[in-house]
């Protein structure tokens, strides 16, 4: 059964519930346990329980601070992006993306649960707007649309998340198999057209860059492509 997620979000909420006895903990020292035993265990071991015995209480008392595990999984988010240095614009905006995207992972290798949920969950909280202040700085000399500066803003963080997550579930693995089943389908004859195209490729035994490592150089096409001028209409 999927978990209820509240309507509203966790940071248009009161800090802790208005009743009961005096607050003992806050949502930052909560935020905190569950991200230091995500790092150490993964997200299978997160639990409230889990998180509770982390602080010494019981589970029942966190409950007055965040109603659902997804709640805490949305504070776990948004306080990595706490991880962030923000100098300012160096006037070159291309540059100044590239520099935040390659902090981005840099702060998902810190936390290996952490871009799987960026894949899956849509968060927006306090520090996720810090970031977003800071691009659309660097982006304000950029004459694109808004539209396409939040495009640009989102696809560098899910672009980022893919990459960082098949670098550390074995994506050079996969690559390396999915390139010996292909080579082998080839000889088949039963995909000329596959053939063909890949044929230089084959030609050549020395293997191309890991994925991995043309980072930059693929979110380079993808920003540029997006923020690229557009017909007139």
């Amino acid at each position: 059964m999927a978990t209820k997620e509240s309507a509203s979000s966790i940071w248009m909420r009161p800090e802790r519930a208005m009743v009961g006895r005096p607050a003992q903990r806050s949502r930052a020292e909560i935020t905190a346990a569950a991200v230091g035993l995500a790092d150490r265990e993964g997200l299978d071991a997160l639990s409230m329980r889990r998180v509770a015995a982390e602080l010494g209480t019981g589970a029942a008392s966190l409950y007055r601070y965040v109603e659902t595990r997804e709640d805490l999984l949305d504070l776990m988010i948004d306080a990595t992006g706490a991880e962030y240095v923000f100098p300012g614009p160096a006037g070159d905006w291309l540059a100044d993306l590239l520099a935040i995207g390659d902090q981005a992972r840099a702060i998902m290798r810190r936390h290996p649960w952490l871009p799987s949920l960026l894949i899956n969950r849509s968060v927006l909280g306090p520090n996720g707007l810090v970031l977003l202040e800071h691009v659309m700085a660097a982006l304000a000399p950029h004459p694109g649309s808004t539209v396409a500066k939040l495009e640009a803003f989102a696809m560098l963080n899910a672009v980022t998340a893919l990459f960082v997550h098949n670098e550390i579930t074995g994506g050079s693995d996969r690559q390396q198999r999915n390139a010996a089943y292909l080579q082998h389908a080839l000889a088949s004859g039963n995909h000329p057209r596959l053939a063909e195209l890949l044929a230089p490729a084959a030609a050549d035994p020395v293997p191309g860059p890991d994925p991995a490592d043309r980072y930059r150089d693929i979110m380079t096409r993808i920003l540029t492509g997006l923020l690229a001028p557009q017909p007139p209409a």
